[in-house]
């Protein structure tokens, strides 16, 4: 399979764990143990894809691979023409109970398979040109009948289009007719006033709403209807829907208690609107702890959510039903970690002039060795490991076979593990397993010959 992989694809990938960072494309190359996800994700783009929505929770302790779910289900719907945005929930820069802060994330963040972030300015011109192909489509003669006669029928069809969200947000679907407008008289700076109002922008120029007859700026409930509105765009212009991933939904444990419960009210009514059938095309992701759905100062604080959220994880683990609103994720143990390893060496193999090379000194018992002396830096918590695992075994040991034809790991790398370069999170973990070494900033792996 690594040697299907383009070189570019495979290069953002290895590139991005240098950085010790999560790829942004090419995931699936790296997924260990999410088979089990697979046929339920899929169903559930299928019920996206039919015009539904879905709410997922995804559970998992602090390195259980939140992110790296998130992003590889995106990246799963991307391929299917969906469009995805990731947005951080901060108290003080995207509140989640004040929405039009979150909407105006999700436009700035949303990209499509060909087009990166903000994809948002050209799904409104690919909206545009689809309305007039189908107004085409639907009465040739309009392509003799002159620009009066092919705005007229585009009104219409924008209209029919437009109807539901209309009848909700008619102030979205007004800002949408004055930027056809505008785009079609060539007033570039009109336009560009009314896309940055529709994607949810403060301090736009009162001469651009006034062309399209608005006023005001965007709250949190009209970006409710905003976003029904985006999705409605979305279709139109060919994406049959959008990903909303909230990340570090938990943070809103640290938060006041006033401002936490609004919060999970906003999410709470978030997600009775999806089971009402507002938000065709929608499938919203949020993550967090156990302690966020479990604890105290988590969604137990409004019984509501609580109740929506409510998943039986009692039974085995092996037992755990993927279609359900909460699932969570196993985590890393050591066996998914030495496959993960095993992974990016064949995948860096495939793309080297020295495959053989690195196939033969980076075998199979050495990542396992590997593993284990960067797992024992944190305490034996695998879990915590991975970030840290793959930007040694990249840095560290393959760019340096692949470089040096006398370089031996085992022989001429020692591993060391340096505070500086560790998260707040691993850096914790290492703490805490200080009682078992005495000094974590060199820790050695064992380079004795076996004889």
């Amino acid at each position: 399979m690594a040697k299907d992989v383009s070189s570019r694809r495979r290069r953002e990938v290895i590139n991005a764990l240098r950085r010790g960072t999560v790829p942004e494309y090419g995931l699936d190359l790296l997924a260990v143990g999410l088979d089990r996800f697979e046929a339920a994700i899929d169903e559930e783009l299928d019920t996206v894809v039919d015009g539904g929505a879905v709410f997922k929770a995804v559970r998992g302790e602090y390195g259980a691979g939140k992110t790296f779910f998130t992003r590889h289900l995106a990246e799963r719907a991307l391929r299917r023409g969906f469009a995805s945005a990731e947005v951080q929930i901060s108290e003080t820069q995207t509140p989640l109970h004040r929405l039009e802060t979150v909407y105006r994330r999700v436009t700035e963040s949303m990209r499509a398979s060909s087009i990166p972030p903000s994809a948002f300015r050209p799904v409104l011109d690919s909206w545009l040109f689809t309305l007039e192909s189908d107004a085409l489509g639907a009465d040739p003669s309009l392509e003799a009948a002159g620009d009066a006669a092919m705005a007229e029928a585009v009104d219409l069809l924008l209209e029919k289009r437009l109807g539901e969200v209309s009848s909700r947000t008619p102030v979205f679907a007004q800002a949408l007719r004055g930027y056809r407008r505008a785009i079609g008289a060539g007033d570039r700076t009109t336009a560009d006033g009314l896309a940055a109002w529709m994607g949810g922008q403060p301090q736009v120029a009162a001469s651009a709403k006034r062309a399209a007859g608005i006023r005001g700026e965007l709250d949190h409930f009209g970006a409710m209807g905003f976003l029904q509105g985006l999705l409605t765009v979305l279709r139109d212009a060919g994406h049959p829907g959008l990903i909303l991933v909230l990340d570090e939904v938990e943070t809103l444990q640290r938060v006041r208690g006033d401002v936490r419960d609004k919060a999970f009210n906003a999410l709470r009514q978030l997600i009775d609107e999806i089971d009402a059938g507002r938000y065709p095309g929608l499938y919203l992701l949020i993550t967090g702890t156990p302690a966020f759905y479990d604890g105290p100062s988590g969604v137990s604080r409004l019984a509501p959510l609580a109740q929506r959220l409510l998943t039986d994880f009692g039974t085995d683990a092996r037992f755990d039903n993927p279609r359900a609103v909460q699932i969570r994720l196993p985590g890393f143990d050591h066996v998914a970690l030495v496959a993960l390893g095993h992974k990016v060496r064949d995948l860096y193999a495939a793309g080297s002039d020295h495959s053989d090379r690195i196939r033969s000194i980076v075998d199979d018992a050495y990542i396992e060795t590997l593993a284990d002396a960067v797992a024992g830096a944190f305490g034996g918590r695998v879990g915590i490991a991975p970030r840290v695992f793959l930007k040694k075994l990249v840095v560290d040991v393959l760019d340096r076979v692949d470089q040096y034809e006398d370089f031996d790991p085992r022989v001429h790398y020692a591993l060391t593990v340096d505070a500086s370069e560790l998260s707040d999170v691993e850096r914790a973990a290492r703490g805490r397993s200080s009682n078992n070494t005495s000094s974590l900033d060199d820790i050695q792996l064992d380079v004795g010959d076996e004889a």
